[in-house]
């Protein structure tokens, strides 16, 4: 699979595109193209490798035996180079001792089938072609696309929808051939960044790069960026505003709430796509009367077999002022900030609004529980709304705070299970009181009290002891896999290594505990799941999906992929950086002037590198050596730095 978005192409490993499953050519969610089977001299290449070059590249390889009489060598190779972008280049070269005339066929067809049906496998057939151009044509009520060829084909049969060339090779010699997929046979078209200026025009993120003792620290670096840049996209209403698609195949659109997770997690490269992100989710923000007023949409999400499906709008509704709040401590520039605050203290009038006199937020569905998961954003969301409202002079500020307090106070009490091994928080509490008491990763977000990108930490849902004990149980055999954090432990009766809620390895979830763990004090829990992180990452090629498997880790095995799972992925591409600038634990405050260093002293990957980050819209690198102490070699001028 290659990415760049608003392009999508899936293929199998020989190469060929048949038609079958979800292959094809795809672009704004529409397979442009299906089939694109290529034969040489009446037959199809044997297929001896196929390999990923980048998250929007793929390269086949395979062999042809063109000359007879010369025993089980092949003398002529085909390369096939794939682009996301719906460009493919067909390279023939001869290692035939005579000249070669090959008869070169390529059989295309199309459906233009949207994404979504054909990944629940409706079926629709083939349209019928027209010869267009240097190509062919399709055509019908649901769209049109076209392949045109460079050079043009010497003959092209619209009712096999074929092209055909001669290609001619010296001894040693190539012949190319170009294809280009395009939506109504015109030129680029879609949502994403390439479609006007270029990608590298509107790339939001700074060229930073990692490196370090540990040679797969810039593989899972570098990897991570490629996915990132891949998923990006354009407001189509406004194209300066770039923010992350959730990741291919299935989610190719907009989610709020993985949006903005990703985008806060990208803080140290720079506050670029932050900005896109809140200016085009702030024009989806509800508005006029009613109980929904302030809120972000989002779709609903399935929560695992102990609980109903949440509320992404919820989430994406109390992340929105995060995210500007820890933005501006980065360096967003104060117009940018105040531009984009009538929306967030919507937010948080939403917030206190919908809490009311009560303690906690309540599942907006009827009936629903109060999840510990939803306490600790909205207590993140409170204490950093309270300090941006002051930064600028805006009430309410003081009432957040104390409802802060108020839900600490009352969530220490009721969310709190006793047992004789150290006790464990709730998971939720029930419409009638009776505590949830499932282990899960979504308890990982009481650890994160606003560190992942402030310049100061906020006291927790949890006291210290407390948080100590949850992190024993995150670091315990039935959380840790050996691969990451499942996503229910082992112990309980619906675990299923396979459940996307239910015991998978989300990557999302394992880098949030680490930085959240770390930054508690836990150094040992952060840094076991921070090396199973990263020997996962090794063994998807650096690529991580969303999830894998929660299978124990064992000598010589390698995790399992999760066959829903997007890869690349947004937050888990962004998740993996997250995992590196943790080792840092660079804590910026640039309205204060200053940054702080709190590196992980333990240093689990030894000397590491950061090169290339922004903070004060400036370049910002540091080097965390082997004895765990950090040093700033580059840095905006007049930012105070302390650690």
């Amino acid at each position: 699979m290659c990415v760049s978005l608003p392009g999508l192409v899936i293929s199998a490993e020989d190469g060929q595109l048949t038609g079958r499953g979800m292959e094809g050519f795809y672009r704004a969610g529409r397979r442009l193209l299906s089939r694109c089977q290529v034969r040489v001299a009446g037959r199809e290449p044997l297929a001896v490798q196929a390999r990923t070059v980048g998250a929007d590249r793929a390269r086949f390889v395979g062999t042809v035996r063109a000359s007879p009489g010369t025993g089980p060598d092949p003398d002529v190779l085909v390369e096939r180079v794939r682009h996301a972008d719906g460009t493919e280049r067909i390279t023939l070269r001869s290692f035939a001792a005579r000249p070669l005339r090959l008869p070169v066929e390529a059989a295309l067809g199309t459906d233009l089938a949207e994404l979504a049906a054909v990944a629940t496998g409706a079926k629709a057939p083939e349209v019928p072609a027209d010869v267009h151009a240097a190509g062919l044509r399709w055509s019908t009520a649901r769209g049109a696309s076209a392949v045109t060829a460079d050079p043009p084909p010497s003959d092209a049969l619209a009712s096999a929808g074929l092209l055909r060339w001669e290609a001619k090779l010296p001894p040693g010699g190539t012949w190319t051939v170009e294809l280009r997929v395009r939506p109504n046979g015109t030129g680029t078209h879609g949502r994403g960044p390439d479609a006007t200026s270029g990608r590298a025009a509107v790339n939001p993120f700074a060229p930073a790069r990692a490196s370090g003792d540990d040679p797969r620290v810039a593989h899972l670096w570098r990897t991570c960026l490629e996915d990132l840049r891949a998923l990006l996209l354009r407001d189509p209403g406004h194209p300066t505003d770039l923010y992350l698609a959730g990741g291919a195949p299935w989610r190719c659109g907009p989610a709020p709430a993985e949006a903005l997770v990703a985008a806060r997690m990208t803080l140290p490269l720079g506050t670029d796509l932050a900005l896109g992100t809140l200016r085009a989710l702030a024009r989806t923000q509800l508005t006029g009367p009613g109980p929904r007023s302030g809120m972000i949409p989002g779709p609903r999400r399935d929560a695992g077999p102990r609980l109903p499906p949440g509320c992404t709008a919820t989430e994406a509704t109390l992340l929105f002022p995060v995210l500007l709040a820890e933005a501006r401590r980065w360096g967003l520039p104060d117009r940018r900030t105040q531009e984009l605050l009538p929306t967030a203290e919507r937010c948080l009038r939403w917030l206190r609004g919908t809490v009311g006199d009560g303690e906690f937020l309540v599942d907006p569905l009827p009936g629903g529980p109060v999840r510990a998961e939803t306490q600790a954003h909205a207590h993140r969301a409170a204490l950093l709304g309270a300090d941006l409202l002051d930064a600028y002079d805006r009430p309410a500020g003081t009432e957040l705070r104390q409802w802060a307090q108020t839900l600490r106070t009352a969530f220490r009490e009721q969310f709190w299970i006793e047992d004789r091994a150290g006790g464990r928080p709730a998971a939720a509490r029930a419409p009638d009181g009776r505590p949830v008491t499932h282990l899960g990763a979504h308890s990982v977000h009481l650890l994160d009290t606003g560190l992942l990108g402030s310049g100061a930490s906020a006291p927790g849902l949890l006291d210290t002891v407390r948080a100590g004990q949850l992190a024993r149980l995150l670091g315990g055999p039935a959380m840790d896999s050996g691969w990451g954090l499942r996503a229910l432990e082992t112990r309980d009766a619906a675990y299923n290594p396979f459940g996307h809620r239910g015991g998978a390895v989300r990557v999302q979830e394992t880098a949030v505990a680490v930085a959240g763990l770390a930054a508690a004090g836990f150094e040992k829990e952060a840094s076991s799941l921070l090396r199973g992180a990263l020997a996962a990452a090794e063994m998807f090629a650096y690529r991580l999906p969303e999830m894998y498997a929660g299978e124990q880790r064992t000598e010589g095995g390698a995790p399992l992929p999760h066959p829903a799972a997007c890869r690349p992925a947004a937050t888990a591409a962004a998740a993996g950086l997250l995992l590196l600038t943790t080792l840092a634990g660079i804590r910026p405050d640039v309205p204060a002037g200053k940054v702080t260093l709190h590196p992980v002293r333990g240093t689990p990957l030894g000397e590491i590198e950061l090169t290339g980050l922004r903070v004060a819209g400036a370049p910002f690198s540091v080097r965390v050596g082997r004895l765990g102490l950090a040093m700033v070699e580059e840095a905006a001028e007049g930012l105070q730095l302390g650690a």
